[in-house]
């Protein structure tokens, strides 16, 4: 496995991103159908086809999820996604029309130092069209894609992911774009609030402090008092190889969530906009109530290391100002 969630056959992941514009898309291309659902915790989130994953809603599987910066105008990078998607000839199909089912999720990261002075249209839709094109079984982690632009309190943040199994053979793995209003770090310290679940030196290896004091618990904000629910975010994909149910996605995507309070520091707050995918490829049946619980308290650890790995992975942006990476400081 190479820790990545393209250990989960028949999944990828492409990047696009443009260095002057400090931004980027993320694709996760399905190479069949996948069962999903979402769940969404923070208090300032955007979306593109969300409700399409409600319970209630009549589709059930999806060919792909773009992940963006850009705030709400990034959303235009389903569009892309879904343009290609199309060339492939993929998508729901109804009667004589193909339409790719892509849900979408958005970062804010336009006052990162980047030029987002891009005139008429966002360059999103491009970037989602060359992100699903370029996607494949490796891809970087850090600042890269739609993690090139993020930040979080104290570190610079960025695109992580990790993957594990159960003990029964089945599969989970998480990828997450980091963009948090707090802290994924103990204090401004070397520390990972992951780093119970961390595995072999993944994100560091330097453990918890031997002893906690005030300042560590304090609340690091970004932008502090002038930070608004739009700054923020935390994006993440969670996808198994089990066979689930469209209530049962929604169910890990609920349990995956608790990996965001572990690796995050505040989360679920107002000024964030926590989002969760989960979506599963249907190769390996499991029990419902015993094989699920084992399947999201592994994909919760999962998510808590891809979060670490994406700040551990980034490097800082090279404008003025701009936040250090945690590598600058500890690597």
């Amino acid at each position: 496995m190479k820790n990545l969630l393209t250990d989960i056959s028949g999944v990828r992941v492409g990047h696009a991103d443009d260095a002057a514009l400090a931004s980027g898309v993320t694709a996760v291309i399905f190479d069949k159908p996948a069962v999903a659902s979402i769940d969404v915790r923070g208090g300032g989130p955007g979306t593109r086809e969300a409700t399409v994953l409600d319970l209630q809603s009549t589709v059930e599987a999806i060919d792909g999820i773009a992940l963006s910066g850009g705030s709400a105008l990034g959303l235009d990078a389903a569009g892309g996604v879904q343009a290609w998607l199309a060339e492939q000839g993929r998508g729901l199909r109804m009667r004589g029309a193909v339409i790719p089912i892509v849900p979408g999720a958005i970062c804010f990261d336009l006052l990162n130092g980047g030029n987002k002075a891009w005139g008429r249209f966002p360059p999103y839709r491009d970037l989602g069209y060359a992100a699903a094109g370029a996607a494949a079984a490796n891809f970087a982690l850090g600042s890269a894609g739609a993690g090139l632009g993020a930040t979080t309190a104290n570190f610079k943040g960025g695109l992580g992911s990790a993957s594990a199994q159960t003990e029964g053979g089945v599969k989970v793995a998480a990828l997450a774009v980091v963009n948090a209003v707090g802290s994924v770090t103990v204090g401004d310290g070397p520390w990972f609030w992951a780093a119970p679940f961390e595995i072999g030196g993944e994100f560091g290896g330097r453990g918890l402090p031997p002893s906690f004091d005030p300042d560590m618990l304090r609340a690091r904000l970004k932008g502090g008092p002038e930070a608004t629910s739009a700054e923020n975010t935390t994006l993440a994909v969670v996808v198994t190889d089990a066979l689930l149910t469209k209530p049962q996605a929604k169910r890990l995507a609920m349990i995956a969530q608790t990996g965001m309070a572990r690796a995050i520091y505040p989360v679920h707050a107002p000024l964030d906009g926590d989002v969760v995918f989960a979506a599963a490829t249907g190769e390996k049946p499991i029990d419902p109530l015993f094989g699920l619980t084992e399947l999201g308290m592994v994909a919760a650890n999962v998510l808590a290391r891809a979060i670490a790995r994406g700040v551990h992975s980034a490097t800082a942006l090279p404008f003025p100002g701009a936040l250090p990476a945690w590598k600058d400081r500890f690597g």
